[in-house]
């Protein structure tokens, strides 16, 4: 630790990723208590007996919509990743400079205070240039995979409830339900995208990294 990180205390050297965290965990469990009664409140309509938390939490009413936001969320992420590679937006404090060079475009050196993987080389430095978009793509697939068991699952159960036979992942995916619980959510993640990027073109805030410097003109780009 630097001499300059002992002069903070944790929570400073901290503090965004803690709130971050403290919010989603807040966030989360006010969707499970709410998601719960409501998920309840429909079971007791159709007739059928509350449920307990616990059993809440296996339900396909909970996994799919705790999934179903996890994957845009990660898609959101792994695009805004990837597409600011080799895209620019001119203006915008979210696009890499349109003619300067950027460090982030720099060929990695293997010095001594260098991560393992850049010291190594090889693929295992390949991996590592591309871990980011990789990590967000694999959470992607993961929520993507289980808000289908979830919508799924749900959509089995009503059916139940209504006397209807059960359908198989093939013949649910052919409907509309899924296709509309997943595209309600990806709009709205592309559309946030687009509205950091041509947003930051013209407004600011002052201190915070993801704005341009308020004196700074409309047409520079990059922070």
């Amino acid at each position: 630790m630097t001499s300059s990180s002992k002069s903070h205390s944790f929570f400073y050297r901290n503090g965004l990723g803690l709130v971050a965290l403290t919010l989603f965990v807040v966030a989360l469990v006010g969707q499970i208590f709410t998601g719960w009664h409501e998920h309840n409140a429909e079971l007791q309509q159709n007739g059928a007996p509350a449920i307990g938390m616990l059993s809440y939490f296996s339900s396909g009413h909970f996994i799919s919509a705790t999934f179903e936001n996890f994957e845009s969320e990660f898609l959101q992420m792994a695009l805004y990743v990837v597409l600011t590679v080799g895209l620019r937006q001119k203006g915008s404090a979210e696009s890499k400079s349109l003619d300067e060079p950027e460090d982030v475009d720099r060929e990695p050196v293997a010095g001594p205070d260098a991560p393992w993987p850049v010291r190594k080389g090889g693929l295992v430095l390949k991996l590592y240039e591309n871990s980011l978009f990789i990590a967000f793509a694999i959470l992607f697939l993961i929520s993507w995979g289980l808000h289908l068991y979830g919508s799924w699952t749900d959509h089995n159960e009503q059916n139940l409830l209504e006397g209807k036979g059960k359908d198989t992942v093939a013949n649910y995916l052919t409907q509309a339900n899924f296709w509309f619980e997943t595209f309600q959510n990806w709009q709205s993640e592309f559309l946030s995208i687009a509205s950091i990027v041509l947003l930051t073109i013209f407004l600011r805030q002052k201190g915070s990294p993801e704005s341009k410097p308020v004196d700074a003109p409309h047409s520079e780009t990059g922070k």
